[in-house]
């Protein structure tokens, strides 16, 4: 898949290609390297039905399936799914209903992650996890069919991270949702480091700075961004990398809504206002806002932020007071 717009990477193909990092994970798939390992934390209950062999191999920098939220029938894409511990996770939380799928361009993680797939189905009592070979900037899933999306720690390994959100897009649904656990640096790499292959496939010179990778998801079309800072991973050439949780989430606006009729948003706090779209919602305060900009405070994206008010209905959403936060 090309992308020649603006946004596209800096990063020449010339010096760090997709078959550099294939090699480099082609060979931590047979042997452990512990300078690919953070400190991730996984919930004991959740690693009781999946093999050794695949917790041994598992690579990333944080875990996106714990935090996701997911829900009986669900459908997730695992990109960079390596030897299938977040998919495997997955499996349990969406049930017998939900669907699975492990995206990775490398043959040996794969053969890892279907072996022990057949374990994981014996041990859950029903099979819904499928592992696809493809790359991140060309996700073999159809358009609109999932409902999250997650990576651990590879979204840095692409040289045109722009087409990754782009396909990430594609294949949400409406108020789909992505989760993404990432190195993210507190500068921009220089040249001399994103030419070093081994620390490309080491997630340190690939890495984007958060600004890149929220500027990556706006031009995207993600709404409703949300941003953990979990911990510093290492320093290099006097440059820190820490690991971050991003979320977005997918919003279409629904155009067979009237768009003459106007309703209320009321900011929730806790800060004294933010700024949406350009206007500005003190907190307490109701703002007249349009029925489309009244849908998409009421999506996932913004749920418990804003108390939305129907004057036809007279009624107010509810709202959930035990996080409010908005960008």
């Amino acid at each position: 898949m090309n992308d020649s717009s603006p946004q596209a990477d800096k990063t020449s193909d010339k010096n760090i290609s997709r078959a550099d990092v294939k090699d480099f994970y082609s060979e931590a798939a047979v042997t452990a390297q512990d300078n690919l390992c953070c400190p991730t934390e996984y919930d004991l209950s959740d690693l009781s039905h999946i093999p050794k062999e695949v917790t041994e191999i598992s690579y990333g920098c944080g875990s996106p399936v714990g935090r996701a939220g997911l829900r009986e029938g669900e459908v997730m894409v695992d990109l960079g799914s390596g030897g299938g511990i977040d998919c495997f996770i997955a499996a349990k939380h969406v049930g017998e209903t939900g669907q699975v799928f492990g995206i990775d361009m490398t043959d040996e993680m794969l053969d890892i992650a279907r072996k022990n797939a057949s374990q994981v189905v014996i041990n859950l009592g029903y099979n819904n996890i499928e592992f696809k070979k493809g790359f991140l900037e060309d996700i073999p899933i159809e358009d609109t069919s999932v409902d999250l999306v997650t990576s651990n720690c590879v979204i840095n390994l692409s040289t045109n991270k722009n087409a990754v959100f782009k396909e990430i897009h594609r294949i949400l649904k409406h108020n789909g949702r992505f989760l993404i656990a990432d190195i993210i640096s507190e500068i921009e790499v220089p040249e001399e480091m994103r030419i070093n292959k081994e620390l490309w496939g080491e997630c340190i010179s690939g890495a984007l700075t958060l600004k890149e990778f929220l500027d990556h998801a706006s031009n995207n079309k993600f709404n409703g961004l949300l941003i953990k800072k979990d911990y510093l991973w290492k320093e290099v050439a006097n440059i820190k990398f820490y690991s971050y949780t991003i979320e977005g989430f997918k919003y279409e606006t629904n155009r067979n809504l009237p768009d003459s009729r106007s309703v209320f948003a009321t900011y929730a706090g806790p800060f004294d206002s933010v700024i949406f779209q350009g206007t500005t919602f003190p907190i307490s305060i109701p703002i007249k806002i349009d029925k489309f900009t009244a849908e998409l405070l009421s999506s996932h994206s913004y749920k418990g932020q804003f108390i939305i008010t129907d004057p036809e209905i007279e009624k107010p959403t509810e709202i959930n007071t035990e996080s409010s936060c908005c960008d």
